[in-house]
């Protein structure tokens, strides 16, 4: 089956989409971004290919919706999951034991791998449950589930063997960043057969039901998904490893991506986590004019990350907690730093958090209206995309301020519109493949 993938790396996150020959969405996947880009593409669009799978899998399933099915096909992800999960913890076990080295651990090596090795004891003994029927993390990404896991197990080890907690922190720090810029491992369709034995064996109901699941996985499993064309957008596609004529600019990917979710489209603004984007397309999705914030982190998802360190907060709570405000604060400065600065002042004079949060995404939303005025305006229908449309509060204020200043206006937001980037250059890609490209 060709294939035609879309890599949209972003300053916080990496995304990819993996389309069909027919533009249908395959799969989707997303990974953090860290210092080595070429490994954030190559796991984004390998997340985009396990997607694929599940998607291979229901088609094969014939589009059946009982409860088995659905039950199945969950448990099996989750199961996969956890053979990912096992196998980086292997990596990383290995990663920390190899890097205790060095003056600071002199004479203590021994003692200190031995503590390296119960912490990795525990978390493999609790993994299970990371992943079980029900379970909530509030992170899907390696780093943030092993990295909360080992401090956790880390202070307890070093309490009962005598090594310094800040040693095996160190150990921790220095190895995930090993392991987290390595390349991502193969063996796809061999965790997917592990990840059935287990869930097989596990869940009695599969094996003694009447439908077989064994033969729809394998015949999943043995379809070939060649990757035809790939191009690269974002941030930091300059840093990619592909030519130019893999290259688009994120305008004209965000720009085709959200015409492709919603064809009458013709204003989008995308909040990301580096910049802001307002641009203009006509009725092919085509960019008619554009306007950016590239150099300031006022506007944008970096704003909220700063606020949430500010106020010892998870980015996720932000959102919520503003949303209980009914008399948003008025913030006078849009600057990260004054406006951090200002948070703390506020604060201390006792007024409510949810205000001041609220304030706070008025201002952002403040910000990107001026960023689209300067673009043309807000024409119907209006696309919003980007990893702050996910925030209910700024959804509010963007509502507000866009009836308030345009009238009623036809608002899209896509559930997977932080792939939107992503999308467009996926597209690019399957019709750069249709005009004699090659990949």
């Amino acid at each position: 089956m060709k294939t035609f993938v879309g890599i949209d790396l972003g300053s916080t996150t990496t995304k990819a989409v993996l389309l069909d020959e027919e533009g249908e969405v395959l799969g989707r996947g997303i990974t953090n971004s860290r210092s080595n880009y070429k490994t954030a593409a190559s796991v984004a669009g390998q997340e985009a290919a396990i997607d694929a799978r599940f998607v291979l899998f229901r088609r094969e399933f014939a589009g059946e919706t009982s409860d088995l099915v659905e039950d199945f096909l969950n448990d099996l992800e989750r199961s996969f999951r956890l053979e990912q999960f096992l196998e980086q913890v292997e990596d990383l076990q290995e990663t920390c034991s190899g890097n205790v080295a060095g003056e600071r651990f002199a004479g203590r090596e021994a003692a200190t791998r031995d503590a390296i090795g119960e912490i990795f004891i525990r978390l493999r003994a609790g993994a299970s449950e990371l992943f079980a029927r029900g379970a909530k993390r509030k992170s899907d990404f390696f780093r943030d589930i092993a990295g909360s896991r080992y401090l956790t197990i880390a202070e307890d080890v070093a309490h009962e063997s005598g090594i310094p907690y800040d040693m095996l922190l160190n150990v921790y720090d220095k190895s995930i960043i090993e392991v987290e810029n390595r390349p991502p491992a193969g063996g796809m369709a061999d965790k997917f057969r592990r990840a059935l034995d287990r869930v097989v064996a596990e869940t009695p109901e599969y094996e003694a039901g009447s439908r077989d699941m064994h033969e729809p996985v394998e015949r999943a499993l043995g379809i070939e998904l060649e990757e035809s064309y790939l191009v690269g957008t974002g941030y930091g596609r300059v840093t990619l490893p592909f030519s130019k004529d893999h290259i688009r600019s994120e305008i004209l990917c965000h720009g085709l991506g959200a015409h492709m979710m919603f064809p009458d489209t013709r204003t989008v603004l995308d909040i990301g986590g580096q910049d802001t984007k307002g641009i203009q397309v006509d009725n092919r999705g085509i960019v008619d004019n554009f306007q950016m914030n590239d150099r300031c982190a006022a506007g944008c998802g970096r704003y909220l990350g700063y606020i949430a360190d500010e106020m010892n907060m998870g980015l996720h709570e932000l959102g919520p907690m503003a949303m209980k405000s009914d008399r948003p604060a008025r913030i006078n400065s849009t600057c990260t730093v004054f406006a951090g600065a200002e948070l703390r002042d506020r604060l201390a004079l006792g007024e409510k958090r949810e205000d001041i949060l609220a304030g706070l995404h008025r201002a952002i939303i403040l910000r990107a209206m001026s960023i689209l005025s300067r673009s043309g305006g807000v024409s119907d229908q209006f696309t919003f995309t980007g990893g702050v449309a996910k925030n209910d509060a700024a959804v509010r204020e963007l509502k507000k301020l866009i009836f308030e200043n345009y009238g009623e206006v036809t608002i899209n937001i896509d559930p997977n519109s932080i792939y939107t980037g992503a999308l467009g250059a996926s597209e690019f890609a399957r019709r750069a493949h249709a005009e004699g490209g090659t990949a």
